[in-house]
Formats: structure tokens, C-alpha cells, sequence
């Protein structure tokens, strides 16, 4: 349609100017007009339900998504020496699959602390990030270009909790990297429990984007395809959605990622199990 009405219009300036110099077209070609594939960032935060300082680590993730909107894609995982629960705790948090990454992505030195990415930023000398840095990494994560676009179609049935998932990978951009990897986790938001905060012990925080599983190995499931630009590879997944888990508050986090001396994320995907 643009196309017709910008010849129609060429025309028009034909018939009424004659040979005099034209002004550029109003409508510009139709492939112009396709925005290119967003490219979205994961941040791995990594807290404890005794760490007094990590409710503000996970505030100032809530004001990024504010910002960001569905391009930042939160992993809240307990791992570390302040996630074992307290006595009176309702959930144990920890997972063996948060343990697995922590040790995976490099153990932090302080916090609040998240790993953007999972890339080693220029003149950083490990993943982990202090809360201040968290905003500008992100922002400069946001300009690149993906080399993979990521979708995520789901099928969840309520009665017997079992979850299908298809994940499409397009190719963007050939890539050579070895040990390209796709990860998939399981996270869960509005989790009610324990935690220590500047104000002391309270019972009725709200846990956000909690890692409750990695569906994948912690570290993703090998892609042996070859990922030329233009090729598309689907993988499948089926699952027994826990007992445990309130499906209206889970969410699916697919990302493809590097596992070798790069660690890098690609690109990140999130859909809700319950739409």
C-alpha cells in the first residue's frame, strides 16, 4: 500500500512540475519500515534471604524494568552464604542449579552483586557487578545487535501441570563460537517469606523473579547445529510443572548463551507460563 500511494504521488509531482527537481518520496520503501529484532539483556542477581543489603539490590532491578520495560529480563537467584533459609522460612530458595551457577559465573566478592550477560565488560576484571554499575552495562548491552532471535511457544495444561515448550532459534548472524549453548529456567514472582532487611527480620517480603529450576543443565544444552545466518532450530521440551510452583506467577527464561571462556549471552527471551 505505501508503495502504490508513493507512486501515485510521484505521478501527481510528474504531471504538475515537469522536469523541475523532485523532493524525496513521503513513504519510504516497505523494508524500511521493519524494526530490526530488539536485542533484550538478562540480569542474574544473586542474593540471600539473611542479606540485609540485597532488598536494595533487588528495588533498584525493579526501577531498571520500569525503565526498560520487557527488554530486561531479571533471574533473582540464592546462592551463596546468605541463602540459607531462616528457621521459621517458608521456602528453601537455594537450588543446586543456582549453586552450579554461581561457581559457573564467578563467585562475587560483595553485595548487592548481578551478573549482566554474563560478559566480561572492559576493564572488568570478573562478571559480577556492583549495584552502581548495573544501568550503564545494561544500556550499553541494549545497542548491540542480536545475532539470534529467540520465541518461545508454550502449551500449559492446569490439570495435570504438564508444560510443552518449542523454542525457535533464527540464526541472525553466523556464528562461530564453540559451545553454543541454550539455556531454560523456571522462575517464580510474589513469593511471600522471610527476609532480613535494614529494618530487621520481617515475614511478609515479596521475592520477585526467584529461579526456582533450570530446565536445562545449568550451563544449557549444547546447540550442535550449525548456526549459519538464516537457518532456524527448534528444540522441545516437556515438563512436569512442581506441585510447589504457582503457575500464574512462573515464568519461562530461555537464553542462548557461550559456556567456554566466554560466558556471553546472546540473546533472552521470557514468556509466562500462565498468559
Amino acid at each position: 500500500m505505501k508503495k502504490l500511494l508513493s507512486k501515485i504521488w510521484l505521478l501527481a509531482v510528474l504531471a504538475l512540475a515537469g522536469c523541475h527537481e523532485l523532493p524525496p518520496p513521503l513513504f519510504g520503501d516497505d523494508d524500511d519500515d521493519v524494526p530490526p529484532v530488539q536485542r533484550k539483556v538478562l540480569i542474574e542477581e544473586f542474593t540471600g534471604v539473611t542479606c540485609v543489603i540485597c532488598p536494595s539490590g533487588s528495588a533498584h532491578i525493579e526501577e531498571l524494568i520500569e525503565i526498560h520495560g520487557e527488554d530486561l529480563i531479571p533471574i533473582a537467584i540464592h546462592s551463596g552464604g546468605f541463602s540459607d533459609p531462616f528457621p521459621e522460612s517458608v521456602y528453601d530458595f537455594r537450588t543446586e542449579d543456582g549453586t552450579n551457577i554461581l561457581n559457573f559465573v564467578g563467585v562475587t566478592l560483595g553485595y548487592p552483586s548481578a551478573v549482566i550477560n554474563r560478559t566480561l565488560f572492559e576493564d572488568e576484571f570478573d562478571l559480577q557487578l556492583g549495584k552502581s554499575q548495573w544501568a550503564g552495562f545494561i544500556a550499553e548491552e541494549l545497542k548491540k545487535t542480536p545475532k539470534v532471535k529467540l520465541t518461545i511457544d508454550h502449551a500449559y495444561d492446569e490439570q495435570s501441570r504438564q508444560l510443552e515448550v518449542e523454542i525457535d532459534i533464527e540464526v541472525l548472524e553466523t556464528i562461530t563460537e564453540e559451545s553454543v549453548r541454550l539455556s531454560l529456567a523456571i522462575t517464580e514472582n510474589n513469593l511471600v517469606d522471610w527476609q532480613r532487611t535494614p529494618d530487621g527480620d520481617i515475614d511478609n517480603y515479596v521475592h520477585k523473579h526467584t529461579l526456582r529450576e533450570m530446565v536445562t543443565p545449568y550451563d544449557g544444552s549444547l546447540i550442535s547445529e550449525e548456526l549459519t545466518a538464516g537457518e532456524v532450530i527448534s528444540k522441545t521440551f516437556s515438563i512436569s510443572l512442581s506441585d510447589d510452583y504457582v503457575a500464574e506467577n512462573c515464568s519461562l527464561v530461555a537464553f542462548v548463551n557461550l559456556a567456554g571462556e566466554r560466558k556471553d549471552v546472546l540473546q533472552v527471551e521470557q514468556s509466562k507460563i500462565v498468559k
